[in-house]
């Protein structure tokens, strides 16, 4: 009964997916029940999984079935609640952007399913292929979401491209897999750590390529220099909901399976390889940022600067292997900051473009202060936190990061990291100057209460709830709180 209850929230989020595809088959069940079950499923697994977060030590889920394969410990419980409200939230958000576009059906909602269940997977992954399964199985998913438009040349170009080059960086895993494999004879996460530290240095060569290997697949995921290519024309040609949901909840899912495997495999001895990670690391900062600044289109705008922020957590993940203690508890406390500040950003983009026909650019914003000035000042929030400006949550996400570059003495990464802080200043607060700055003609429109601005605005809160908090609203943690509850994740590896 209590490995059941482990697996319990996975297993309704595949089933919520099968329903839906059995549903989807019913023509005459409308958009906002399509939604409800989705949202509903989602749900209820996280309340499931909720109180499994310090619920006791790691524990291996069906060992008599699956052996060492699926690891339930604070870390993944952690990731899975990530996932599971990162999709309610897209969903829900982009509530009025999917009734406005009336080619949405259930399938829509099993894929997002689906992928949520590859993510989960993933983070649960204790084997190497099983982690493969989970982030092909999430991939997949998104594949299709991408094209899911099949009416828009720009939706199934940037399939074919996302398809075509991630099925060659999933190749790159299996490659590296099957080599660690062949030296250390398992695949089980734990073991090759175990290996790695006490005999790695005989095979040095060979484990470090093939680690380097697996992490091309993921830095290729979250599109780091120069594995960036497909970045800008996949975000652009996808619908605004699986854009949101590719910049925010899978990329986490990318840190939760990046983190696993440096933690057990490269940080435990001397193949951290972290000379290689730090030229990389270089490469996107400085490339994201001339992509950022170079668009006129905020969607690649926030494409290219989602490059960048995948630059700073790079920099704490090459610092734990040098002996940073906040370096991992920093990237996930990065990721919750970016998380919520990407996902508010497109929201509120989602929420125009509903209505609009062409992409948005800078120009589309200019006097939109006077025109709804509720949003601007939202939007507003959102850029600030973006670019790491004092009193948002953004700015303390890259304290911790660079304060775990100083820790591991990676001084030229720490002093690159607040120098590209100071550029994307350019591109993030572009768009609050032509919010506030330039004079409409349109009329003002009063404030829209629905899920979509509700929710919005919530995040808003958070932004600035996450940089100010602290422990005054009983059981709600702040900034501290967040810190030391990623520090709980990372000390249940």
């Amino acid at each position: 009964m209590e490995q059941t209850l482990l697996v319990l929230p996975m297993a309704l989020t595949v089933v919520g997916a099968f329903v839906l595809l059995m549903l989807s088959t019913v023509k005459t069940i409308g958009l906002r029940r399509y939604l409800a079950v989705a949202v509903a499923f989602l749900a209820v697994s996280f309340v499931i999984e909720l109180p499994q977060f310090g619920n006791g030590p790691a524990r291996y889920a069906f060992p008599d079935i699956f052996g060492k394969m699926y690891l339930i410990d604070d870390f993944s419980t952690l990731f899975d609640l990530m996932f599971l409200a990162g999709a309610i939230l897209t969903l829900l958000i982009n509530s009025v952007y999917l009734e406005k576009r009336k080619y949405y059906n259930g399938e829509f909602f099993a894929l997002f399913l689906f992928s949520i269940f590859g993510m989960m997977t993933l983070a649960h992954a204790n084997d190497l292929v099983t982690a493969f399964i989970g982030l092909e199985l999430a991939s997949l998913s998104i594949y299709a979401l991408v094209g899911y438009h099949k009416n828009n040349p720009l939706s199934g170009e940037a399939m074919f491209k996302y398809l075509v080059l991630g099925s060659l960086a999933g190749a790159m895993f299996i490659l590296g897999a099957a080599i660690i494999y062949g030296v250390t004879g398992t695949t089980v996460i734990t073991e090759i750590g175990t290996f790695v530290q006490q005999q790695g240095s005989h095979y040095t060569l060979a484990l470090t390529v093939a680690g380097m290997l697996l992490f091309v697949t993921i830095l290729f995921k979250i599109g780091a220099v120069p594995f960036h290519a497909w970045v800008l024309d996949v975000y652009h040609g996808s619908p605004f909901p699986v854009t949101m949901f590719m910049a925010s909840t899978f990329k986490i899912a990318l840190f939760a399976v990046a983190l696993r495997i440096y933690l057990a495999y490269f940080a435990l001895s001397g193949l951290h390889g972290s000379e290689i990670l730090t030229v990389l690391t270089i490469l996107t900062l400085l490339g994201g940022s001339w992509l950022a600044l170079s668009q006129s289109i905020l969607k690649r705008m926030l494409a290219g600067s989602s490059i960048v922020h995948g630059g700073y957590m790079l920099i704490a993940l090459s610092s734990i292997g040098l002996g940073s203690q906040l370096a991992a508890p920093a990237i996930m406390f990065y990721l919750l900051s970016y998380f919520i500040s990407s996902v508010g950003a497109f929201g509120i983009l989602s929420y125009i473009a509903a209505d609009a026909k062409r992409p948005l650019t800078y120009d589309d914003f200019k006097g939109f202060a006077q025109k709804r000035p509720y949003l601007a000042a939202m939007m507003a929030i959102f850029m600030l936190s973006l670019s790491g400006f004092p009193s948002t949550i953004g700015f303390l996400g890259k304290f911790y990061i660079f304060t775990s570059a100083i820790e591991s003495r990676q001084f030229l990464l720490a002093g690159l990291g607040i120098f590209i802080a100071f550029v994307s200043v350019y591109y993030y607060f572009k768009l609050i100057a032509v919010m506030y700055f330039y004079e409409t003609e349109s009329k003002r429109e009063p404030f829209r209460f629905g899920m979509s601005t509700l929710l919005i605005t919530m995040m808003a809160l958070m932004a600035i709830w996450g940089g100010i908090g602290t422990g005054l609203i009983p059981f709600f943690p702040g900034a501290d709180g967040l810190i030391d509850i990623a520090k709980q994740a990372i000390g249940s590896l």
